[in-house]
């Protein structure tokens, strides 16, 4: 049963190292929101057809457990790009970037993206005071959204060698099939996309390993790495996954909220 009084999200061993330093991570789940039916729990996806009212109050108990007001909950509008924005103030809501990261190095800003199976990802280098938050779908982590967001923490003053990052709940390689458009696209980025791909029962399709790629990337990039190995598709008490509100037919979905804070 779901904890509707609080949210209590997963967090991982690597950034609760730093919580000493003033840096405050979670990857919540659907526990403590107040959303019902097929959103149940705690939705923090406006972009839903769920009660609008609902998705509000989730954000402001994420916002409460960060310790930051609710107008300093800041997160983008997500397209699946590489893109990144470094952040200074606070976002109004109705005025969020098209981006799919984000940087800053200004205290009591909680910073967040938004998941449904892709993969999340924090960032932190403690000692120059620098954070980050990405939304690494597949297209995303295959062009640069994570490249990309190390080199705007480095414009703000961290050091890779210092910066640890953590990838969150996502989809696992055994829910995720990918057709054959979609193995063509990776093949074509880069052939050796094909060691991510494993045989599927369905012909021409495979099992796309989105987050050992992920952090094969951030490896490859230098920082210090940490998974959070929960599936969201495989834990439906927990997580919201856009792929098994397909398979079963629901008309939508919500999302969950992966963020992070400097401490005031």
């Amino acid at each position: 049963m779901l904890d509707l009084a609080r949210p209590d999200p997963v967090r991982s061993d690597l950034l609760d190292t730093l919580a000493l330093k003033g840096i405050r991570h979670g990857f919540f789940t659907r526990a403590g929101g107040v959303s019902d039916g097929i959103y149940r729990g705690l939705n923090v996806g406006l972009g839903s057809n769920d009660s609008r009212e609902a998705v509000v109050e989730n954000r402001r108990r994420a916002a409460k457990w960060l310790g930051v007001p609710e107008t300093h909950l800041t997160t983008v509008h997500q397209i699946h790009s590489p893109d990144v924005e470094i952040v200074t103030a606070p976002i109004p809501y109705d005025q969020r970037p098209k981006a799919d990261a984000l940087v800053t190095a200004t205290p009591g800003i909680a910073i967040g993206v938004l998941t449904a199976d892709c993969g999340p990802i924090l960032f932190a280098d403690a000692d120059a005071g620098v954070i980050g938050a990405a939304h690494a779908g597949w297209k995303g982590a295959v062009f640069g959204v994570i490249e990309n967001t190390l080199a705007a923490m480095e414009k703000l003053g961290a050091d890779r060698a210092r910066i640890h990052a953590v990838l969150g709940p996502a989809i696992s390689a055994a829910n995720y099939e990918v057709g054959p458009e979609r193995v063509a696209d990776l093949i074509a980025a880069d052939g050796a996309n094909e060691a991510y791909l494993a045989s599927s029962a369905s012909a021409g399709h495979a099992m796309f390993d989105l987050n050992r790629y992920t952090i094969d990337r951030l490896t490859r990039a230098g920082v210090a790495v940490d998974h959070v190995a929960r599936c969201t598709y495989a834990e439906a008490d927990n997580f919201f996954s856009y792929r098994r509100t397909t398979h079963r037919q629901e008309p939508d979905y919500g999302r969950q909220l992966s963020a992070i804070v400097l401490e005031t």
